[in-house]
């Protein structure tokens, strides 16, 4: 189950004012549980349901970001795999992981994206020099929005 799932399952469970969800298949458990009257206050989550999910046996698997070409200028673009929140370092006192002009190959580390308190590394996954950096330090990412453009070697 992949993170698009789990979000078309949030988005019935809020249609049709279900209160929890349960699925267990084979070695992958998950159990939502969303508040009658949202989220609690001072919660500025998003999808408050999710932050409840019990996995069992095997964490979730994390989609390596996908890199779509963008045809007008014949650059790549590494989308966000999940929705959370883009930081550009490993910590606030710590350098950059990449910064524009810095030359990347398909195991570099780009970034992070913090989801539900799981700090996810983001990964070029294609080789070429960053071109630009268009997600904000800090601020929350949705799934599949731009985080880097980079121009193939």
């Amino acid at each position: 189950m992949d993170l698009k799932e789990i979000k078309a399952i949030i988005d019935l469970m809020k249609k049709n004012s279900l209160a929890e969800f349960e699925l267990e298949q084979k070695d992958f458990k998950i159990k939502l549980k969303r508040g009658v009257n949202g989220p609690a206050e001072g919660d500025d989550t998003a999808f408050y349901a999710a932050r409840q999910a019990v996995m069992a046996h095997a964490p979730l698997p994390v989609a390596p970001a996908p890199a779509a070409p963008v045809v007008a200028t014949n650059e790549t673009e590494v989308k966000s795999p999940m929705i959370g929140t883009f930081y550009r370092s490993p910590a606030p006192d710590a350098a950059h992981y990449v910064d524009v002009g810095v030359e990347v190959g398909p195991d570099t580390v780009v970034c992070i994206i913090e989801a539900m308190k799981v700090m996810n590394e983001i990964k070029a996954e294609c080789r070429g020099v960053i071109t630009a950096i268009v997600a904000e330090n800090t601020k929350p990412v949705e799934f599949g929005q731009p985080l880097f453009r980079i121009r193939p070697l």
